[in-house]
């Protein structure tokens, strides 16, 4: 079994915090702790899993850099995975779990979420412009602290009933096969390999639609991931969907 830790209360100070320059900012010396780290737990979990993962290697100026603007101690496995890594690709790169930035996935945790976050905290996305969130209120208070993900294929937010801990014991050695099951095609690994952990693919027709339906018949293209985002968030208010 796997040890999880959970604390929604940092979960809480993260979202509405984070982002916030002002005399409560904790330094780097109090957000690292060497003596306590989570990332041997971190590292525990990947050794045990079912799904390929490959650690991104950190430049320690820009893990320093991204660990004081969120503001969440090494303690967590978010805190963690920030100052040790660069991110994190799972199964050859269809998931991205954000860290610190990395030539491979050349975004990091704070500046993904500037401008973007709004009583969440995104945390992972994958190819198809399927993203995961922390739910700092936005999706209400009865299930603070769960990872919600957004679906291409239905533009809404489902709510996985895990925790971020939780999300990434499922990332490594949960069944990513069912849980994308409909949505991936016969060269999907080898398309993957072709995209910068900055894209992800557009198809046409769009997945949420009827004809969107059989992978097979789609055509794909790589975009920017943030031009992803932006349009289905677009779509999602045009068709009034909640």
């Amino acid at each position: 079994m796997f040890k999880v830790i959970v604390s929604t209360s940092l979960l809480l100070l993260m979202q509405f915090n984070s982002f916030a320059q002002n005399s409560a900012t904790r330094t780097l010396a109090e957000l690292v702790n060497h003596q306590d780290s989570g990332w041997p737990l971190v590292q525990s979990w990947i050794k045990e899993a079912r799904n390929p993962v490959q650690i991104l290697p950190k430049d320690q100026t820009q893990a320093d850099s991204v660990l004081q603007a969120v503001q969440v101690t090494t303690r967590s496995p978010m805190g963690a995975i920030i100052y040790e890594t660069g991110g994190l690709l799972v199964d050859h790169g269809w998931l991205r779990i954000l860290g610190s930035g990395s030539v491979l996935l050349n975004r990091n945790l704070a500046a993904w979420n500037h401008g973007r976050q709004d009583g969440f905290l995104l945390v992972a996305d994958d190819v198809l412009g399927g993203f995961f969130a922390i739910n700092g209120g936005a999706f209400g208070t009865e299930t603070l602290g769960k990872v919600y993900y957004f679906a291409p294929d239905t533009l809404r937010w489902e709510n996985t009933d895990m925790t971020y801990s939780e999300f990434l014991i499922f990332s490594f050695s949960g069944d990513l096969k069912k849980f994308y099951e409909g949505l991936r095609w016969a060269t999907w690994e080898q398309d993957v390999k072709l995209l910068d952990g900055t894209q992800g693919f557009s198809c046409y027709p769009y997945l949420f639609t009827k004809e969107g339906k059989d992978m097979r018949k789609l055509s794909r293209r790589p975009v920017p991931l943030a031009e992803l985002w932006t349009l289905n968030n677009q779509f999602r208010q045009e068709l009034n969907i909640h």
